[in-house]
């Protein structure tokens, strides 16, 4: 396997343990949600319907993507493909991300962790599976 493969499948491997880590606040307690809220800085969390669904709905598509993930990271020559128009997508979806933030007036630290940060990662995931989709298949010696 050539190291960019190897790299990618450990990145997509890596990512989609942590976005499975969501699964917990799909059935998490509210209150415990709002200890996490107001920790953030982010003050109480409302109640209603719509938080409840925008929360845990979230947290599920989250950890499907973190399955997805996993998935790919199996054979990433196999779906170099997906995972660059992931990559491609998502890094449309970082740029959008960072004006929500910006225009929900979002703390500093989560602006800047959140969007750039989906950005980087996704440029890279980019970057690695073209090199992945365009190298010839390893012959196994490596």
């Amino acid at each position: 396997m050539k190291q960019s493969e190897k790299v990618l499948r450990i990145l997509l491997q890596i990512i989609g343990v942590v976005f499975l880590v969501a699964l917990l606040a799909v059935v998490m307690p509210t209150p415990w949600m709002d200890t996490i809220h107001r920790r953030l800085g982010l003050g109480e969390l409302p109640r209603a319907p719509i938080v409840e669904y925008l929360t845990r709905s979230l947290s599920l598509m989250y950890a499907l993507l973190g399955a997805l993930f996993l998935y790919m990271a199996r054979d990433v020559r196999r779906y170099a493909s997906l995972v660059g128009f992931f990559a491609a997508v998502s890094i449309v979806a970082g740029g959008i991300l960072l004006g929500i933030d910006l225009y929900a007036g979002l703390p500093l630290d989560w602006v800047v962790f959140e969007g750039p940060v989906a950005v980087v990662l996704s440029v890279v995931l980019l970057v690695l599976a073209r090199r992945v989709s365009t190298s010839p298949p390893s012959t196994g010696n490596s």
